[in-house]
């Protein structure tokens, strides 16, 4: 499985308004200078986000994103399968009865695939936004500092 750059950058992006948008929203343009990211992109990863229910738009002179839901309640599948749609890096139509797999009663391999899959999602699926932003503000602590001075002017 090879996530593109809507699931790498998208991701990258959330933790940022996780990390900052807890007392006000963060504009696209704040978001794109610290993560280095283009605005265009960044708009449409946030169409994205806000059409999954996962971010909220606020219009105005101060207006920008926040989380839809506390940082905690939001993991980082929740984020991926926004932007990529399934996570699953082998399809089976063992699985997926609609499909139908003529040798699903003799593959073995299909155990292979589904192990994968659920490893997949049960490790994006237990890391939420919370923890990720926590540990961006652990490695990189002078953007709190830097935030901090342009909101005291």
């Amino acid at each position: 499985m090879k996530l593109s750059t809507k699931g790498r950058y998208g991701l990258r992006a959330i933790v940022d308004l996780a990390r900052f948008s807890e007392s006000e929203p963060v504009s696209i343009s704040s978001i794109s200078s610290r993560e280095d990211i283009s605005e265009g992109y960044l708009e449409q990863l946030m169409a994205l986000l806000k059409k999954a229910g996962l971010v909220k738009s606020i219009r105005g002179a101060a207006g920008g994103y926040v989380l839809a839901r506390p940082a905690g309640q939001i993991s980082v599948g929740d984020v991926l399968r926004a932007l990529e749609g399934k996570l699953e890096p082998a399809e089976c139509a063992a699985y997926h009865p609609d499909e139908g797999c003529q040798a699903a009663d003799s593959c073995v391999t299909k155990y292979v695939w589904k192990k994968i899959n659920d490893s997949i999602n049960d490790t994006v699926n237990g890391i939420m936004l919370d923890t990720l932003a926590e540990k961006s503000r652990q490695l990189r602590p002078e953007e709190e500092e830097k935030e901090k001075a342009c909101s005291r002017r």
